[in-house]
């Protein structure tokens, strides 16, 4: 029988995978594919590429096959696969930054005479376009997004990897992975992350069934970054290597089961502002480079390069800040309430665009997203649409007291402030109190020309 193409995208993984589902159910033999085309990835994403797709190739040789490697444009690189084989279906997982949907389009157009092309909604509770307000606009405000979320109904129940899964037995041609080039090299700076990390969708079932202890403090100790007590699912969610709906039912499942608390309910009503983000930067391309604000566009930022290098290596003289960016290149990762704390000292203790501070996590995150980052990048410098007031500006010492009251978090990622080497530890570079007044003057400059309307 002539095969069917399943193209491996942001869902790499078996179990719960609509493109593979309905691919295996179409009866005919599946070739399995991922493409590494242009699109940008940072450093730390690439290193979780590598090993994610090692791990699904793992799991497919289990299964009788192995994951096909190719480089280059999608639509050509699936095009000749379609003619070295004869298959005449293609099975995707849409995604939504807008570069994915150029992608999808140009797919489309190359390919839609040549295949059958079905692509699935696999990566969010609700499709962009499926929770609109009354008016038929899109929701710029989370909680009212979220009511009408969870209103539209639960998400499908998860599916187990499909009983029957014939494989085409073709010998085509594969590049091997490291040809991808995803791996660093000189110098090889990934040694926090492999200690810190295991990539691929058994590790992300592990996590997930693991977790329970953490989801039911989730709301009491999710701001501490000094105890283990967030669920650090997201590079797995990200790189699709569990579903957003096993989350969400496994959660549920716990309150069926007499388990729910406050905090399973709050870790929940996250995977909704996962959704949300998604949302925004469906209906606001633009997102990633421009303020959804449109007078943000001439606030004055005054930053150096000197301030974000210090920013970016941890030195700026405030331990709170200074951990999280250690953390963040030691293991590629942050806690989000130090994620909040960094990114305001950055935008407004120094003044640098947020745009600079989005790029280096873009950079430096094993779960960096796009949607993700935008909107969060956004929220901190006041310019998005559910965004915290310009006005709100942490104090990173309050901040460091508050949510690290031991130290211990600080501690662990500077050393000099453990009694080894307190002298070597740089001085702030600014002042707080002196930083946030320049802020806020810096924001009335823009706020006599304030407006409501939404940059599209």
């Amino acid at each position: 029988m002539q095969p069917v193409i399943l193209w491996f995208r942001r869902n790499l993984r078996l179990a719960d995978n609509a493109a593979l589902n309905a691919a295996a159910a179409s009866g005919r033999p599946v070739i399995p594919v991922y493409v590494l085309d242009k699109q940008d990835l940072g450093g730390a994403s690439r290193w979780w590429l590598h090993h994610s797709l090692a791990s699904l190739d793992k799991d497919l040789r289990q299964l009788g096959t192995s994951l096909v490697l190719r480089a280059g444009p999608p639509e050509e690189e699936l095009g000749k696969l379609a003619a070295q084989t004869g298959a005449t279906d293609l099975y995707f997982a849409k995604r939504y930054e807008p570069s994915a949907r150029k992608q999808e389009a140009d797919v489309d157009a190359r390919l839609q005479a040549k295949l059958d092309i079905y692509p699935f909604d696999d990566s969010l509770l609700n499709h962009p376009k499926h929770v609109m307000t009354g008016g038929g606009t899109p929701y710029r405000v989370f909680t009212p997004f979220w009511k009408s979320s969870v209103a539209a109904g639960d998400p499908p129940v998860p599916e187990p990897v499909p009983g029957k899964i014939g494989f085409a037995s073709h010998s085509l041609d594969s590049l091997p992975l490291s040809d991808l080039k995803l791996l660093p090299t000189g110098p090889d700076w990934a040694q926090g992350l492999r200690d810190t990390w295991e990539p691929g969708e058994t590790s992300g079932l592990h996590r997930m069934d693991e977790i329970e202890e953490i989801a039911r403090g989730y709301d009491n100790n999710r701001d501490r970054p000094d105890l283990d007590a967030t669920s650090r699912l997201s590079p797995h969610l990200h790189f699709g290597e569990v579903s957003i709906r096993q989350v969400w039912h496994w959660l549920h499942q716990l309150g069926l089961q007499g388990r729910s608390t406050p905090g399973t309910a709050a870790l929940q009503r996250q995977l909704y502002w996962r959704d949300f983000s998604a949302y925004l930067l469906f209906h606001f391309p633009t997102m990633p480079d421009k303020p959804l604000r449109p007078e943000f566009e001439r606030f004055p930022w005054t930053g150096t390069e000197s301030q974000l290098r210090a920013w970016q290596r941890g030195m700026t003289g405030y331990p709170i800040v200074d951990a999280g960016m250690r953390q963040l290149w030691q293991t590629g990762w942050m806690h989000n309430r130090v994620r909040m704390i960094v990114a305001s000292f950055l935008v407004k203790d120094l003044l640098v665009p947020w745009q600079a501070g989005a790029a280096w996590f873009l950079d430096t995150l094993v779960d960096a997203d796009l949607a993700n980052n935008s909107a969060s990048w956004q929220w901190v410098a006041g310019s998005g649409t559910d965004a915290a007031p310009y006005f709100r500006i942490f104090n990173p010492t309050i901040q460091g007291k508050k949510f690290d009251p031991h130290g211990h978090y600080v501690r662990r990622w500077i050393p000099e402030l453990a009694g080894k080497g307190e002298s070597e530890y740089p001085a702030p570079i600014v002042d707080h109190g002196d930083a946030r007044q320049r802020a806020l003057e810096a924001y009335r400059s823009i706020k006599g020309t304030r407006t409501s309307k939404l940059a599209p």
